[in-house]
């Protein structure tokens, strides 16, 4: 018999890093000064949020603005999420902060 954590041939089906970011969504969040963004794992959604601090570090020179901040995370989305994924794998939170010392 094997149990949710394991496929049928007895391997791990999913490690806890393996959150996906199939949501292309995003959106800038004044209050946070961050740009959101949403990972899955199974069926859990959890939502992430990028600083705008990292923006710049990771493109620099970018509009301080909200389009700015939405161009600068398209423009960086598979680092972004590689990254996210990184973070999730290391613990279970309610939302997850990506900031400067995470680039």
């Amino acid at each position: 018999m094997w149990n949710f954590w394991q496929s049928a041939n007895g391997r791990p089906a999913l490690r806890r890093g393996d959150v996906t970011f199939p949501n292309r969504s995003r959106s800038y969040d004044a209050t946070r000064h961050a740009v959101r963004f949403w990972g899955y794992f199974r069926s859990m959604e959890n939502s992430f949020f990028v600083s705008t601090d990292a923006l710049r570090r990771i493109q620099p020179g970018m509009k301080l603005d909200e389009t700015g901040f939405l161009k600068a995370f398209d423009d960086n989305r598979d680092l972004i999420c590689a990254t996210a994924a990184k973070v999730y794998a290391n613990g279970s939170k309610g939302s997850y902060d990506l900031t400067v010392s995470d680039f």
